[in-house]
């Protein structure tokens, strides 16, 4: 078997046999097929496509690279959930405790943050002493004890992925459905869980700009779940502006811990609780009218809550940051910044805000970058408020001044004030499924 051919056999729109997947998949990850070999497969593939069974083949090659996550010793059904990446994305933080609350099992492994979108495993060690690097049999027991668990992902986790990934970054090959499927779906089946629901972004902040291309990767990953044994689904959901109010480390964990009392802000709670309820209906946990009143339960008595303070608790932090996030304190630079006219706030770039939070030391643009744990960004309005002269738009902090005036800068240019009221658009696009897209509307 040649490599040749087998991009050739792509290049003209072929159709690849499983071992000719599984051949590059492992020839690459143990150094035998060259970069520039894998360069021009990856480029057949984003301009050739591939079928789901190429594409379900290509994800078990990958998932099959490196180590494979046993959770057979942990009791009861494991659930997974992975968001496609955003701003303002505190959802693990809420919806796996919520989970945990109701009888799931939440063995969950997440990544950093870097360039414009947050990083779970971030925003986890603001808090003091929490540790995101836990051996596999400390996992295990930890979600056996407490019914959750969220570490950082493994070094030998899908490592093929990792360096086709590294390779698609600098060959313009990134935005092709198949290799963003079976990207996310090959660490998916490698941790191991028995049921995935997906959380797809839509929108200026998202990966997927328009719902359809969203709708489209959903179907497409949902069908490697299924095809490999998990019970799999994907909300779409509305990333055209920034999720919650909190945008950085340590204030998203604050609106947890607020969302997880019942008092957060009404579209992170919404969306949190459509992502609860299907993360329960996938484990079989009743209706979905039942499961939705089981998350909101969950919420109201505080059994949520206490979970998420057990799992910090349990993983080396401070739980009592989580009952009470005023300890986390705030950053000694802070800014409010004023509306410049009168008007609606007519538009935000989410991708925008995103980096303006970075800038103050939220975010990373490189891996080996710090973070400033108490940097970002609170916003006071969102599209669709209505905003005087001189009221204030958003709160900007960052532990050094420097960072402000650019930081500033890229806000002003990330958000339009007009005198019209923009129309209102849905916080969940569509729910898919194995058996279809369901359309949804609010």
């Amino acid at each position: 078997m040649r490599m040749y051919d087998i991009i050739l056999k792509k290049r003209e729109g072929g159709h690849l046999a499983p071992e000719e997947i599984r051949f590059v998949i492992e020839g690459y990850t143990k150094g035998e097929i060259p970069d520039y070999q894998m360069s021009a497969f990856l480029m057949a593939v984003f301009f050739r496509g591939m079928t789901d069974e190429e594409t379900g083949v290509l994800t078990q090659a990958m998932a099959h690279s490196g180590d494979m996550v046993d959770l057979s010793e942990i009791q009861g059904v494991k659930v997974d959930k992975h968001s496609t990446g955003g701003v303002g994305d505190k959802t693990t933080l809420i919806v796996a405790p919520i989970a945990a609350a109701c009888g799931c099992r939440v063995a969950k492994m997440s990544g950093r943050g870097l360039g414009h979108t947050g990083g779970t495993v971030d925003k986890m060690e603001s808090i003091p002493g929490m540790r995101t690097s836990l051996s596999e049999k400390e996992f295990v027991e930890i979600v056996n004890r407490t019914g959750i668990s969220v570490t950082g992902q493994s070094g030998n986790l899908a490592p093929a992925d990792k360096k086709i990934y590294a390779l698609r970054d600098v060959t313009a090959t990134v935005e092709s459905i198949p290799l963003i499927a079976s990207s996310i779906m090959s660490k998916k089946l490698a941790a191991g869980s028995d049921c995935i629901l997906l959380d797809v972004k839509a929108g200026n902040g998202a990966f997927m700009k328009t719902t359809a291309d969203a709708v489209q990767l959903a179907k497409k990953m949902v069908a490697i779940g299924e095809q490999n044994g998990r019970k799999t689904a994907a909300l779409i959901t509305n990333m055209d502006y920034p999720l919650g109010n909190k945008i950085g480390n340590a204030l998203e964990v604050q609106e947890a811990a607020a969302t997880l009392r019942g008092m957060g802000p009404e579209d992170l709670t919404e969306v949190c609780l459509a992502l609860a309820e299907n993360m329960l209906f996938l484990a079989q946990k009743g209706t979905p009218a039942k499961c939705r009143a089981m998350a909101w339960d969950a919420i109201c008595s505080g059994r949520a809550l206490e979970k998420l303070a057990a799992m910090v608790e349990a993983q080396g932090g401070d739980p009592d940051y989580i009952f009470h996030p005023e300890r986390f304190g705030e950053a000694p630079v802070k800014e409010d910044v004023a509306a410049p006219e009168e008007g609606y706030l007519q538009d935000m770039n989410t991708e925008g805000i995103g980096i303006s939070a970075m800038m103050l030391g939220a975010g990373r643009e490189k891996k080996e970058d710090a973070i400033d744990p108490l940097a970002g960004i609170v916003l006071c309005k969102k599209t669709g408020d209505y905003v005087k002269k001189g009221e204030t738009l958003a709160v900007l902090y960052t532990s050094e001044e420097s960072r402000l005036k650019d930081a500033e800068a890229k806000y002003f240019e990330s958000v339009k004030i007009k005198g019209e009221k923009p129309k209102k658009e849905p916080l969940i696009y569509a729910r898919v499924t194995k058996d279809g897209v369901e359309e949804k509307a609010d």
